[in-house]
């Protein structure tokens, strides 16, 4: 259980791939402009990396070192390729918006790595698992990111979530700021997206200096004399 619980810590804070690795910048940058699109990007991503994950665990003992890269690429490419079929077919409009940026997963150096470190070393449940949770802790980021440039850019929230629930959640969208609100133009633009993703990694990084000095001073030492133990012969 203890594993469970280092590997959950691991993709949602402690290693997160956006925030702490630093990768899948570039899908991460440039579809945040609202949530629906980081939503979208980010199921996609979480599901090639848990089938990525799964499956090398399961060649683990029956690939060699010579192929094992070739192997793994292959493997990301045929799961990336299913996500991108199975958007064609039941999220068409989103597919369009996000374009190139869906046959980009394969190149997500975030599915390589946790099928390189973790999934070829490990078996099944774990790895699927550790999928799971880094991709649970990248989407995250990117529904942050989504969010906060959303409403800066739009003063709106859960726009066009009918793109990818369909009609029903047409009707989810709210409006924060009114309609006459004219947004906030960087927001929306790329350097939006290095702002709003720098704002976050600082963030991350407050939080786990306030962490670190707090167990620090929780350390406290023993005031007052210590009992010194003396063996052998004393002359």
């Amino acid at each position: 259980m203890s594993e469970y619980k280092e590997l959950s810590l691991n993709g949602l804070w402690k290693n997160n791939p956006a925030l702490v690795q630093l990768l899948g910048l570039c899908p991460l940058l440039a579809v945040t402009g609202s949530v629906v699109n980081a939503l979208g990007l980010g199921l996609a991503t979480m599901a090639v990396l848990i089938g990525s994950n799964i499956a090398v665990s399961l060649i683990r003992n029956a690939v060699s070192d010579a192929i094992r890269l070739p192997a793994f690429v292959m493997i990301i490419a045929s799961f990336t390729t299913g996500t991108e079929l199975l958007m064609q077919a039941f999220t068409y409009e989103l597919y369009q918006i996000l374009g190139i940026f869906i046959p980009l997963i394969v190149t997500n150096c975030a599915i390589l790595g946790r099928a390189d470190a973790y999934a070829s070393k490990n078996s099944l449940l774990p790895s699927a698992f550790d999928g799971l949770m880094m991709g649970l802790g990248f989407m995250l980021v990117l529904l942050a990111i989504g969010a906060i440039r959303e409403v800066l850019g739009a003063g709106s929230l859960f726009a066009n979530m009918d793109l990818l629930f369909g009609a029903s959640a047409s009707s989810w969208e709210l409006q924060l700021f009114g309609a006459n609100y004219k947004g906030f133009l960087v927001a929306v633009l790329p350097p939006g997206a290095f702002l709003v993703t720098g704002l976050l990694i600082a963030i991350k990084n407050g939080v786990d200096t306030y962490i670190e000095k707090r167990a620090a001073a929780n350390k406290v030492l023993v005031k007052g004399s210590k009992r010194v133990r003396t063996t052998g012969n004393v002359a």
